[in-house]
């Protein structure tokens, strides 16, 4: 005859969970045993797990040595950004691509630096400083009760108290300092983006007395070369033939010439407008209002301009106001007139700023 006790007591062993406690002389630690009963934060004892004050402090330095390693790299930033200054004829000296290299290098890495750093010192700062929670809430209905928003402001306090920034001022001072670099950065970056436009983006090349030439050509046009419902583009005359105009300056000047019977100007024409007109001829901006695109493509019977990026019209007749598609400012106009041997000049600039609308583009001097 055989025992079988030995046999069930080590079947139910086998059935017992991996981690689970066993049956016989089995104690669970109830939240009155723990140690943090006594911790006074903003989430209730039993939810709250505080940490050993030395884990606390071996936390603190380790989180404040990593501000002062973000503080240090920081300060390698600016020295990185100001050790490369302008050669003596005023050129950036990291036009050079080797000095370049080095300099994007220096700056990229103590910025990298600055930024790992403070993350580093924060995971240390909760992962060994700050209390974890065990928390499970229901939903609440909303709006919150009035008794819960008078408790914000408590709730709040004992939380800031409870994550070290008031009681421990090692660890407040060394994350100040880690974000004194990282906030004067952006304010020193600025200067790379140059002087203020000023004006500049409200005026261009044209002004009075300058030549109208046909784009690519460089000709001078005379009123008799248009015909009715003919459309040409124009530019200045360069003071430079053998160089010309530069890019910029030809994307900004730009010009369509439009000749029409006098009598089809409708009244959206005001008196300035048709007086900057000249036997039916008519000069508007090639540069779309919307987002700079070419409007270049003419109807003679509607007088229409159409541009072909985003179908943006404009009727010529009338200012080139806005008669379709997304923008919302008419082409600017530029006053015309001809000289003494009847070649086609400016009056001078255009009525308005030319190009997609910026932050005061519609405001006069």
């Amino acid at each position: 005859m055989t025992d079988n006790t030995n046999h069930n007591d080590a079947d139910k062993s086998r059935e017992r969970v991996i981690g689970t406690p066993t049956s016989e002389g089995a104690t669970l630690a109830t939240a009155e045993d723990a140690p943090h009963r006594r911790h006074e934060g903003p989430y209730p004892a039993e939810e709250t797990h505080v940490r050993p004050e030395e884990v606390q402090r071996r936390g603190e330095r380790m989180a404040s040595l990593w501000f002062l390693v973000a503080f240090l790299a920081g300060i390698g930033f600016f020295v990185s950004y100001f050790m490369f200054p302008a050669n003596s004829d005023g050129t950036p000296s990291i036009a050079d691509p080797e000095t370049a290299q080095w300099a994007n290098m220096l700056l990229g890495g103590t910025l990298a630096l600055a930024l790992f750093s403070i993350g580093a010192g924060m995971t240390v700062w909760v992962r060994r400083v700050l209390p974890h929670y065990e928390v499970s809430s229901p939903y609440d209905e909303l709006p919150s009760s009035e008794e819960e928003k008078s408790s914000f402001s408590e709730f709040f306090m004992r939380g800031a108290q409870e994550s070290g920034i008031l009681k421990r001022p090692l660890l407040r001072r060394t994350l100040l300092l880690a974000m004194v670099p990282l906030g004067l950065a952006p304010v020193v970056l600025l200067r790379d983006m140059g002087p203020l436009p000023g004006d500049k983006l409200k005026r261009t090349i044209w002004r009075d007395g300058t030549y109208l030439v046909v784009e690519g050509t460089n000709r001078r046009i005379r009123a008799e070369d248009l015909v009715p419902g003919s459309m040409i583009s124009v530019l200045p005359e360069p003071d430079d033939p053998e160089h010309g105009l530069s890019m910029n300056d030809q994307a900004e000047a730009v010009t369509i010439l439009i000749k029409m019977d006098p009598k089809d100007f409708g009244p959206g024409m005001s008196q300035q407008q048709l007086e900057w007109t000249h036997d039916g001829i008519v000069a508007y901006s090639k540069v779309c209002t919307h987002v700079g695109c070419p409007a270049a493509l003419y109807e003679q019977t509607t007088h229409r301009i159409l541009c072909p990026c985003h179908q943006s019209t404009f009727d010529a007749a009338n200012g080139a106001a806005v008669v379709f598609g997304p923008a919302h400012r008419p082409l600017p106009q530029l006053p015309i007139r001809v000289d003494e041997e009847g070649y086609l000049v400016a009056a001078g600039d255009f009525s308005a700023p030319v190009g997609p609308t910026f932050w005061d583009a519609g405001v006069e001097d």
